[in-house]
């Protein structure tokens, strides 16, 4: 990345920071481009080089939150689909501090964005931060199990919304409870042995 590169970048990332402070006060529907640019310390013409609308800028924001996440997976992604892959079904424990960790760690590392998240659920999209559990979690296990997508995406969707939940109050808590607290709720509240069969 030379110079102008990396001028251009860091302008961006300023930008999505005065967003995400300013969902943080406010709904997306009142944002202006004026105050976007005065909490970014830019220029208007500035933000019509980078965007065409606040809603670009919104996009972006949302990109860039889920490479994060997706980035904390990615350290140990190998090693997490290898133990999917060769483990025993006995060990194949769905929810645990292994999968956890990386998961609320990132939480708590990107707190504001997610409490702008939960107080915006709708226009942040917040359920596609949750594909990448999903897809690095959820379906390799489902399919080492030969549960067919059809009640996969049921079962999915079920313990989605539950970690959700917990997840959703932690942030409202200002992540205050440890990582390690968070990780036994979770997983007192899912039952690990899962045993399924296939008559559906």
């Amino acid at each position: 990345m030379n110079k102008s590169e990396s001028k251009y970048y860091n302008t961006a990332l300023l930008m999505n920071q005065a967003l995400i402070e300013l969902l943080n006060k406010k709904d997306f529907e009142f944002i202006t481009i004026k105050e976007i640019c005065e909490k970014a310390g830019v220029n208007r013409s500035t933000f019509y080089l980078h965007y065409e609308t606040i809603g670009d800028l919104l996009d972006e924001c949302l990109e860039n939150t889920n490479k994060k996440f997706v980035a904390y997976f990615n350290k140990d992604y190998k090693s997490f689909i290898e133990k999917i892959k060769n483990c025993s079904r006995q060990d194949l424990i769905l929810i645990t501090p292994e999968y956890l960790t990386p998961y609320l760690r990132y939480i708590k590392d990107n707190k504001v964005v997610h409490q702008v998240a939960v107080k915006h659920a709708r226009v942040m999209n917040s359920l596609a931060r949750f594909n990448s559990l999903n897809k690095y979690i959820f379906r390799p296990i489902f399919e080492r199990f030969g549960v067919d997508d059809k009640t996969s995406h049921y079962m999915i969707s079920y313990y989605l919304n539950g970690v959700t939940a917990i997840i959703n109050e932690w942030i409202k808590n200002d992540c205050k409870d440890e990582i390690e607290y968070i990780e036994k709720i979770i997983i007192n509240c899912v039952n690990p042995v899962f045993k399924i069969k296939n008559e559906y």
